[in-house]
């Protein structure tokens, strides 16, 4: 037995000897969700259950939903053990959520895009019969739509020897509408809306005519901060003298600037990794219920 073989064994009969001491011997025990009925039909049976506390006298245990917990715990203690080192349990847990969320883009993006965008156009009726009963019997029918659908069938020419050319032609079109849609969002966003957002009065004053002391320092820093930033990206000039020492002006606010913005990046991040171990420490081991008597 070799070194990772012998840490492996050690942690999971610790971890398993745990989980059955914590389960066997605590009040709270593992993890378990109870469920209460949330709405009835008429004849008296469940139609929808809602999650319930376990000292809620209508509160039964929900055997699918407790499954469902002690699977997310397994996948998520999987993705962790990456930080020990590549493993088939990384590997396994790796590849479950890679073929689920691929399978769940795939029915979606089906639902969406044939059936709600392009059948219930050609074939209304038909769909409606099949698909969505709630569509509206007199819609008509939009042959307008015959056009995508030819161009999402020149596609598969992509497989076919000798014309695989044709599938070129949907790949240009998608390309381009994307690409001129995202233009214009992406003036609006990141190019027109920065410059309105710049455009800003040096003196603040509040509406009784009192100067407002912070409220305009904020507004010269900003517009001073912008000018260095441009100065540094201005290449026509040699970056010497006054023109040198705005453009080093400029780097301290870039570099303040990405360091904001890869900080947030990392606090999302963080915040991701304490939710899970919320849910570990306290929807799957539950031990909340063994500190709030320390915690008050």
């Amino acid at each position: 037995m070799n070194r990772e073989t012998r840490i492996w064994t050690v942690l999971f009969v610790v971890g398993g000897i745990a989980l059955f001491a914590k389960g066997a011997f605590t009040d709270s025990g593992l993890g378990r969700i109870h469920v209460k009925p949330a709405r009835t039909a008429d004849n008296g049976s469940v139609i929808a259950w809602t999650e319930a506390a376990p000292s809620d006298a209508a509160a039964v245990l929900s055997p699918a939903r407790t499954f469902g917990l002690w699977v997310a715990a397994f996948l998520t203690l999987g993705i962790f053990s990456y930080l020990y080192r590549d493993n088939v349990l990384y590997k396994l847990t790796e590849s479950i959520i890679v073929g689920v969320s691929a399978g769940y883009y795939f029915v979606v993006g089906f639902w969406d895009s044939i059936i709600q965008q392009l059948l219930s156009e050609l074939a209304p009726q038909l769909t409606r019969s099949w698909f969505l009963p709630g569509l509206n019997a007199d819609k008509p029918v939009d042959l307008w739509f015959v056009v995508p659908l030819i161009l999402s069938l020149f596609l598969f020419c992509k497989f076919v020897p000798g014309i695989g050319w044709a599938a070129r032609w949907p790949l240009a079109f998608v390309v381009g509408t994307f690409a001129g849609l995202r233009l214009v969002l992406f003036l609006d966003a990141d190019f027109v809306s920065q410059i309105r957002n710049t455009i800003m009065p040096l003196v603040v004053l509040a509406p009784d005519g009192s100067f407002l002391i912070w409220s305009s320092l904020r507004n010269v820093g900003i517009i001073l901060s912008l000018l260095a930033c441009l100065t540094y990206f201005f290449f026509s000039v040699e970056h010497r003298g006054a023109v040198g020492r705005v453009s080093r002006a400029g780097i301290w606010v870039l570099m303040i600037t990405f360091g904001a913005s890869f900080a947030f990046t990392v606090m999302g991040r963080i915040t991701l990794l304490t939710k899970r171990f919320e849910f570990l420490f306290n929807d799957w081991l539950r031990l909340d219920d063994l500190l709030k008597p320390f915690l008050g």
